[in-house]
Formats: C-alpha cells, structure tokens, sequence
C-alpha cells in the first residue's frame, strides 16, 4: 500500500476514534486517523477531563472551608488562573499521551478537515488537497454544543460560554446563570458556586437532571439549593440580551416572566452531532437531527462508511464512544462482537454531590411492565461515608421480582462514579440478588451500602 491508501481511515481522534484506531491496528490492520484540532478531541481537550480536574479543585477547596469538621484549620483561597493552568496542563498532558499511543501502535496521524466523495469499496477522503483511500471510513467527528441564537443564545466569548469557554473562565462571575440541568449544566453550577458563584440553573422540564431516577434527582436539588443554588424548573429562557456590564435574561416559569441580570451564561442545552461539510448528504448518508443513523454494528448503509461516539446515537458518553468503535472494528475484522446494550452503560455527574447510574430507573422499570423490588441504604448509615464526613446520599436498586435481574442501579453521594462499576458488571455478568447477597465486601468501605441496597430490596438490610 501507499502512504494514502489504507485498510482503515478513523475520521475524528476522541474517545470514540483513537480507540478504534488502536482496536485496528492491533487486528493487523493498516490504519490512519485524521484529526483537524488536538490529539484526544473535546473529552480529552474541552470536556471529560479537563471539568474533572476543575471540579477537584472546587472539592479541595470546599473541604477545606469546612477544615474545623475534621480537627484542623485553614484560611483557603484560590487563584483561578493557577486553576484553570492546571486544567489546561492536564489536558495537554493527555493529549500528547494520545501522539505516543498511535506512535506505539503504528496509526499514521493526518492533520486537517476531512472530506467524502463517493468511492470504492469505501468513499474517498480528502484532507488539505490530498486524497486518502480505504477499505473501511469509520466516522468519529463527535458533537459541539447546541445554541439557541433566536433567543439571543449564541456564545460571544466574554458573556456567553458554552462548556469551552467555561472551562478556561477569566472570572468567578458574581452571578451566574446555567442553562441545562444535564450533566454538563450541573457540573459547571457545581463548580462556579463552590467558589462563591450566586449561582442560577435554569431547566425546561420538571426537575433537574432528567435523565436520572426521580428519587436521585430530587436528593440532589436539595443538596444543591442546601449549598445556596437557585434552581427554577419547568422554566423557558425567552431571551437573552448582553451589554457593557453582562446579561439581562427574561425567564418564563409555568407562564410567569421575570427579568433578571447576571454577569456571564452558560449554555448547556444539549450537543449537535458534527456532520456538516463533510460530504455525507451526497454520499446518501441518513442524518436525523443532526446525528447520523447506524445499524448495531455502526453500519451507516453506504459501502464502507461506518460511524461512532456522540455524532450517532445516544448516550453520548466517552466510554460508549469506546466501545462502539471496538465492536464497529472488531465486526469489520470478521469476529463476532455483540452489539452495544445502550441500557447497559453508566452515566456519572461529577458534581458535588457525585451522581452514577446504570439500567432502568423505577418508573422505566414499572414502564416496561416489570413487577420490581426496590432496595435503598443511606449514607448516613456506613460506618465509612460518616468518617469522610459525607453523610448525605443514596444507594438504589431496582430488581425484577420474579428472576431476581438487575434492572438497575441509582446512586448519589462521595464516589458513586467510581463504585458504579460494580452493579455495571454485575448486569454484564447477569448475576442475580441471589450471587449479590452472597458477594463479601470489604469493611469499612463505601461499598458495603451497594450490598445493603441489594439486602434491603428483600427486606434482609441489616446496618438501618
């Protein structure tokens, strides 16, 4: 083969395109990645990992506010440069970590703006004046935020952020207005208002972080408005406007107008999917609402021409992102991939307090006609959340009465990001109540309230 010609060409180097990239080469495949900005995309860059190091910070210096809880004392401030300088390094760092994994595993790196015309047995992709041949396009260009600009919602980089702007603030806005109560919504309320921030979420529907279990979502407004967070659902952002000083914002709440002033916005209303001016409405590919439609293994039913990550289907989570390129990948070697059970994968909300879940929430379960037994244990009942002075939040499950299944798994408290893998896996590996119950956990852990939601959803908890 040439040097532009390969059996597989990964368009877009985020989770979801490095990782296939990798995937690819292992299987023996001669492979190119083509990425216009940075190494490792938005999660790497502008989103996973760079909020997560500003939500540390925001979690030390919280702590340290509250020193005198833990016997000790401090006099805490911040410097939001050095912050956001951390932030950024972090991400630089991981970024260039990408430039040696496709070094390590042979991917040839192609800068620039790729392009599609028709071509066989796989479109062509062109690149600054250059043409690109494969066996196998596999698109993973990934999504940006949505804007209203009818309402005024367009980002204009001093008073208006989108989640970009928002990780690399010159100013702890003295009052700040999210738009989108969403993961994304949250996290950045979250991190604003731990450094003093007054901070206002706005939500279109009745509660905040909609997606999650309604008993969650509901613990979590009170944590948040507990913290000093104004939260007005069922609330329409009519318009925004901006001047010299910042923003005046007219919000409707159930019919009702009110018109107030903040110092910057954030939008955080959702993504669009990156498919323009790439060539994809010629080349007959279907796009709906700006994410392109794929079979279970990423097919998009032009010849050669696959697509992953945040600009297909949702979820839209770096991890899916991941593995949806693997099983796309290891289909087109010739293996035997199961696809994705979108049901199946975790979603974590890195706020403060953290929010993990995987499955059905209740009211999904009772939907889908099961019969169920729910199960809770709190916080302020083990032994080790009371030692790191967490007090507050909620284990949850959902099982189906009659098998003893997993449906799902609800949480919201310290850590639940890190220990909802393990009711993920134990959907995976279709354990029962049964095999749960019978799991030893390690004392004193966090972990142990996993086992006694699953005690309590057959009325054996012992520790409440």
């Amino acid at each position: 083969m040439s040097e532009t010609s390969f059996d597989v060409i990964v368009i877009g180097s985020g989770p979801g395109g490095y990782v296939t990239a990798i995937r690819a080469s292992q299987l023996g495949m001669k492979t190119a990645i083509i990425e216009k900005a940075d190494l490792g995309g938005v999660c790497l860059n502008w989103g996973c990992i760079p909020t997560k190091a500003l939500l540390r910070s925001a979690e030390v210096y919280h702590n340290m506010q509250h020193a005198d809880n833990y016997g000790l004392s401090a006099q805490p401030s911040f410097d939001l440069a050095k912050i956001v300088k951390r932030s950024r390094n972090i991400a630089g760092q991981l970024s260039a970590g990408i430039k040696h994994l496709m070094k390590k595993n042979k991917v040839t790196v192609i800068s620039g703006f790729a392009t599609l015309t028709a071509g066989k047995p796989a479109p062509k992709v062109h690149v600054e004046g250059k043409t690109y041949s494969a066996k196998h396009v596999i698109l993973a260009s990934g999504a940006r935020a949505r804007t209203i600009p009818q309402a005024g919602l367009e980002p204009d980089g001093k008073f208006i952020w989108t989640a970009r702007e928002a990780m690399t603030p010159d100013t702890i806005p003295e009052k700040l207005l999210v738009i989108g109560s969403g993961a994304i919504g949250m996290e950045f309320a979250s991190f604003f208002q731990a450094f003093g921030a007054d901070t206002t979420v706005v939500e279109m529907v009745d509660r905040i972080l909609p997606a999650e279990d309604e008993e969650i979502s509901k613990m979590a407004r009170k944590s948040f408005e507990k913290r000093g967070m104004t939260i007005k659902t069922r609330t329409q952002v009519k318009s925004v406007k901006t001047d010299a000083k910042g923003v005046t914002a007219i919000l409707s709440t159930d019919g009702k107008d009110e018109t107030l002033k903040f110092d910057r916005v954030i939008l955080a209303i959702g993504i669009v999917g990156n498919v323009e001016d790439m060539g994809l409405e010629a080349l007959g590919v279907k796009v709906d609402r700006t994410h392109v439609e794929v079979d279970e293994f990423s097919f998009t039913g032009v010849p050669g021409l696959y697509a992953i990550g945040d600009v297909t289907t949702p979820p839209w989570l770096a991890h899916k992102a991941s593995h949806e390129g693997i099983i796309c990948i290891e289909k087109i070697a010739g293996m035997s991939p199961h696809p994705l059970d979108a049901n199946a994968i975790p979603g974590c909300t890195y706020c403060h307090p953290q929010i993990a879940s995987v499955g059905h929430t209740e009211s999904q379960a009772k939907a889908a006609g099961y019969d169920i037994k729910v199960g809770r244990f709190p916080y302020v009942g083990n032994g080790k959340a009371i030692a790191l002075g967490e007090p507050e939040g909620l284990i949850k499950t959902v099982f189906d009465a009659k098998t003893g299944e997993l449906l799902g798994a609800h949480m919201i408290g310290a850590e639940v990001t890190e220990l909802i893998q393990g009711y993920t896996i134990a959907q995976k590996l279709e354990t029962t109540e049964h095999e749960l119950m019978e799991t030893v956990f390690p004392h004193p852990t966090l972990s142990e309230m996993m086992h006694e939601a699953v005690l309590d959803a057959y009325d054996r908890t012992i520790h409440f």
